[in-house]
């Protein structure tokens, strides 16, 4: 590399986000992600003893995906390919697959190639990966914040090693800030900066493991104060400054859109209005569908809660309705109202159950047919068919209850829970079966 080169990587390296800057050069500076990464876990056994197949990286931003692809080529000695499928089409992927084919044919290690963002190539483009990746001619490392399972083709999830990555952990946010900061070479340790006790653990705490935000925010915060500042007071206010509104990492039709969903439902349905309160902030903050969410409280008063409290269901269509006509940001006092009724509410799933058995004994092939007693009688000639024939008309009973079979065989379907008002109901229940049920012959 001649002196004009190294002036033109230099000036490059120097205008790199703090973040680039301070990627980890070694596996040994490489923080979180233990429970693969850590001494004895899979995946630092496979480098260890070259056997470096295809992997496929899967988690929120700024956990170390790309980090980790970088520090892969190095630790195995290969030659790292990068494409980005947001941009890249057939011709690329297959211009760099014809290059690692040509490379392995000369003897060299095998190459790896990176592509950030697989979710997003087609499944013709997933396709045309499968013969290189089946051969082992290239070592794919694909990222995604998408779950694979949903966004990547079969053939290629079963030809891979899947490794999620988790959001790092306060500490480990902390230690790369502190390295930043100290860093004379990469980081901001040129800058004479006094930290605040709790500064960088509150930075590490709101950041939410995204380890790319967190350096962001301190590369603003100490940059945009040091030239009217010295030595910079890196303060909790001075960091939320730089920070602004703090993005909510929710992705409306991805993984966090039903994952959050999920654990809204599943806190209501365990009865606790705290949980259940703060998962919906997060959808409200992220600027989930209104419609969405109190179509899933519909479901979920009918599912979950049932005829334990059946204003349950009243009541959720009622917030559906006014959540339409009212709107935001009002229809959030709606909503809260809803979520807490119906956490609190008593649960049953017995409705729930009784259909699905039914259905289950109409797909078993249980075909009934209807007995002839309760057939429509009202057209012409329906009397010639005995349709209708000896049917008891219940309200002409004093207890509006007549011996009478309604199926034509002994089965039962619904079992009132011991909650609420099916408890109630269920005393009723078994009085009414008593008084319809025909003795067997």
């Amino acid at each position: 590399m001649d002196l004009f080169s190294q002036e033109v990587e230099s000036n490059l390296q120097q205008n790199l986000p703090l973040a680039a800057r301070m990627r980890p050069r070694s596996l040994d500076e490489f923080v979180g992600q233990s429970h693969f990464v850590g001494a004895g876990k899979l995946l630092r056994r496979l480098i260890e003893s070259r056997r470096l197949g295809s992997v496929l990286f899967y988690g929120p931003p700024g956990t170390g995906k790309t980090t980790l692809a970088h520090l892969l080529a190095t630790e195995t000695g290969g030659v790292l390919k990068q494409l980005s499928a947001v941009s890249s089409g057939v011709k690329e992927l297959r211009d760099v697959l014809a290059w690692a084919r040509n490379e392995v044919a000369t003897g060299a290690p095998r190459p790896l190639l990176f592509i950030d963002e697989i979710h997003r190539f087609n499944r013709a483009q997933q396709d045309a990966l499968l013969p290189d990746v089946e051969e082992g001619t290239v070592s794919l490392i694909g990222a995604t914040t998408s779950n694979p399972f949903f966004a990547v083709n079969g053939a290629l999830l079963s030809r891979s090693q899947i490794f999620q990555f988790q959001p790092l952990e306060e500490e480990d946010i902390v230690r790369l800030l502190q390295r930043a900061l100290s860093d004379r070479e990469r980081g901001l340790g040129n800058v004479h900066t006094e930290i605040e006790p709790e500064a960088l653990t509150h930075l590490a705490r709101v950041c939410e493991g995204d380890a790319r935000r967190a350096l962001s925010v301190l590369e603003v915060a100490v940059l945009s104060s040091a030239t009217h500042v010295k030595p910079v007071k890196l303060t909790v206010a001075l960091l939320n400054e730089s920070m602004q509104q703090k993005t909510i990492q929710y992705d409306g039709t991805g993984d966090e859109h039903y994952d959050v969903t999920s654990a809204l439902i599943k806190s209501i349905r365990g009865s606790d209005p705290d949980a259940a309160l703060y998962w919906l902030a997060r959808m409200l903050e992220a600027g989930e569908d209104i419609r969405f969410i109190c179509r899933r409280l519909v479901i979920l008063a009918s599912e979950d809660i049932g005829n334990a409290d059946p204003q349950a269901l009243s009541l959720a269509v009622a917030a559906f309705h006014a959540c339409e006509f009212v709107g935001l940001p009002e229809c959030q006092l709606t909503l809260s109202q809803a979520v807490i009724y119906l956490a609190l509410a008593e649960k049953s799933n017995s409705a729930t159950k009784a259909i699905g058995l039914a259905r289950q004994l109409v797909r078993d092939g249980q075909l009934i047919p209807v007995p002839r007693h309760l057939r429509d009688s009202h057209y012409q000639g329906a009397e010639k068919l005995g349709n209708g024939k000896e049917y008891q008309y219940p309200h002409d009973a004093p207890e509006g209850l007549v011996e009478q079979d309604y199926l034509g065989v002994s089965v039962q379907l619904f079992q009132a829970s011991p909650r609420g008002w099916e408890a109630e109901a269920a005393q009723r229940l078994d009085a009414v079966r008593a008084a319809i049920s025909k003795p067997s012959p």
